[in-house]
């Protein structure tokens, strides 16, 4: 695998797995559903049950903005599994064009958000660092 199939690899996954840096400097991963808009990973917070919109990768970005995003494929076929990680910058959208193309990327990629868009708000990250593996060139 090289970078450009890296890239392609990212923008085809469903899930994707957001870790950032909680202020006391613990790790949080969460999975979120994910779009990518240019050189950006963007995902929103949606209607699905959270005891608040205001969640705890919302505080992480806020508070230090870098971020690394992580797809994987797994299948007990040891010789198909690979992975992508990306690290960059993060920032938090409320409104505004980002937050606005991270809505129709999301609504364009999964169905569900079709009916009922994504309105919370956004996790943009730069693509700047990307690091990639596959058992198999």
């Amino acid at each position: 695998m090289d970078r450009s199939e890296a890239l392609r690899r990212l923008r085809t996954s469903k899930v994707g797995h957001l870790a950032t840096v909680r202020p006391d400097g613990t790790p949080h991963v969460v999975p979120v559903t994910f779009g990518v808009v240019s050189n950006r990973i963007v995902t929103m917070v949606d209607h699905k049950p959270k005891t608040t919109t205001h969640l705890q990768r919302l505080t992480n970005v806020e508070a230090n903005g870098t971020a690394g995003f992580l797809v994987d494929h797994y299948t007990d076929v040891w010789k198909d599994l690979w992975w992508v990680r990306i690290d960059g910058v993060a920032e938090v959208h409320s409104d505004g064009t980002t937050w606005k193309r991270a809505g129709i990327a999301l609504e364009k990629k999964y169905h569900q958000y079709r009916d009922r868009a994504p309105m919370g708000p956004a996790i943009s990250i730069s693509i700047d660092k990307v690091s990639y593996w596959s058992s198999t060139p």
